[in-house]
């Protein structure tokens, strides 16, 4: 495995691993706390960088299902850890409480082309 390849790779499971980590601790506590913000926050980021260096290994975007879902879940990571950002500045209570409800949804989002990206990989 070419070693581009294998660090988009590593890139793409150390994201899955920590936003992961991030929602299910989320949901598990029923309370959102800063570090969680901050595993989502690292999780964006290093699947923003794997996703870069898949987009320079294949030539650039193809819009296909896969790059639509990809796109559609970066700005969801995106908008999901600046919102626990901004709902922990806030110290609204109540949002702290329910964020978990959100969370879920956009990591089962994120996950579709997560998944698909899997199966595209193995066909090469």
């Amino acid at each position: 495995m070419p070693p581009v390849v294998r660090a988009a790779v590593l890139l793409m499971f150390a994201a899955f691993t920590l936003y992961s980590l991030g929602v299910w601790a989320v949901v598990l506590t029923r309370r959102l706390r800063p570090w969680h913000a901050g595993v989502f926050w690292t999780g964006f980021l290093l699947d923003t960088a794997g996703t870069e260096l898949m987009r320079r290994l294949a030539g650039g975007f193809h819009w296909t299902l896969h790059t639509a879902t990809g796109a559609a879940a970066l700005l969801l990571m995106f908008t999901h850890a600046l919102w626990a950002t901004l709902v922990l500045i806030r110290r609204d209570e109540r949002a702290l409480r329910t964020f978990h409800r959100i969370s879920l949804t956009v990591w089962t989002i994120w996950l579709i082309p997560f998944v698909t990206g899997l199966i595209l990989g193995r066909r090469r």
